[in-house]
């Protein structure tokens, strides 16, 4: 059976980053931080969601004890969004979000969905295979000045930094769950199956990670690790403990944002490490 190793860590004072842990399956969803006052935060959804997700993930067996794993997981995802809009009258476009990364596995096959931000990366014999959902980031991209801009000319962390975030983060969520924007967990269920999905022979995989991205930009954004490969040998080498605290260490060198604008000067972390072979 693999073994499964979580890291976690707020980026203030209470994570809105969710891990689930099953004998046949990970799941991490990083629930959207609001900026505004609300009664349902991201973190209260992914917890939602990922609890909806639990029995749909669960493997059944059957009289001989073998494992069935085989129900699509963009229906078991679209379910779940289901059942918790339903449950709490959550309406699109009105709701709390939050990014799933799911990785599932049997006895021949290992199996990844990403929706939103939150990769997975599979390490196989012949290099690493990330799984990752760029939209909501290529969105971004297309915008000028704003926020990270007044961070690069040393604006600094503030109430002018909230104030153009807000900004930001409604502009981008004009395009929440909509053709040629991008694909979130919220009220949505058809936005399950926008997620970015791939599969591996389990005979192929060694290792997986999934990463919120609290922990990613340590590859993606902060450049401390190579590559993914990188940090999966750091984590295996040193526990996944090590990789949060390595790139907490790098914002705490960056205090004002100036070298890497982000919307926050430390967000959620949560790193789980799936090892397939000893």
């Amino acid at each position: 059976m693999p073994s499964v190793e979580v890291a976690e860590q707020a980026g203030t004072e209470h994570s809105e980053d969710v891990v689930l842990t099953l004998p046949n399956a990970v799941a991490l969803l990083d629930g959207a931080t609001s900026l505004r006052p609300t009664a349902c935060t991201g973190g209260w959804y992914a917890g939602e969601l990922a609890a909806a997700l639990r029995p749909r993930l669960t493997a059944r067996t059957d009289p001989g004890g073998r494992a069935h794993t085989r129900a699509d997981l963009a229906d078991l995802l679209a379910e779940a969004i289901a059942e918790v809009a339903t449950t709490h009258g959550l309406q699109p476009g009105h709701a709390p979000s939050s990014t799933v990364a799911v990785l599932r596995w049997d006895a021949s096959t290992v199996e990844a969905l990403v929706l939103a931000d939150s990769p997975i990366v599979v390490l196989t014999d012949s290099g690493e295979h990330p799984v990752t959902d760029n939209r909501l980031t290529e969105l971004r991209s297309e915008g000028r000045g704003g926020y990270r801009e007044r961070l690069r000319s040393g604006g600094g962390f503030g109430q002018e930094h909230d104030e153009e975030l807000r900004a930001a983060v409604d502009a981008t969520g004009r395009w929440r769950n909509v053709e040629g924007g991008f694909w979130v967990a919220e009220a949505e269920p058809r936005a399950a199956h926008r997620a970015v999905r791939a599969s591996w022979s389990r005979a192929r995989v060694r290792a997986a990670v999934l990463a919120s991205d609290g922990v990613s930009c340590g590859v993606d954004d902060y450049g401390i690790y190579r590559n993914w490969s990188a940090l999966y040998e750091h984590a295996n080498d040193n526990g996944t403990h090590a990789v949060l605290d390595r790139v907490r260490a790098a914002e705490e060198s960056d205090p004002d944002g100036r070298r890497w604008p982000r919307p926050k000067r430390h967000d959620d972390q949560a790193l789980a490490l799936v090892r397939f072979r000893p």
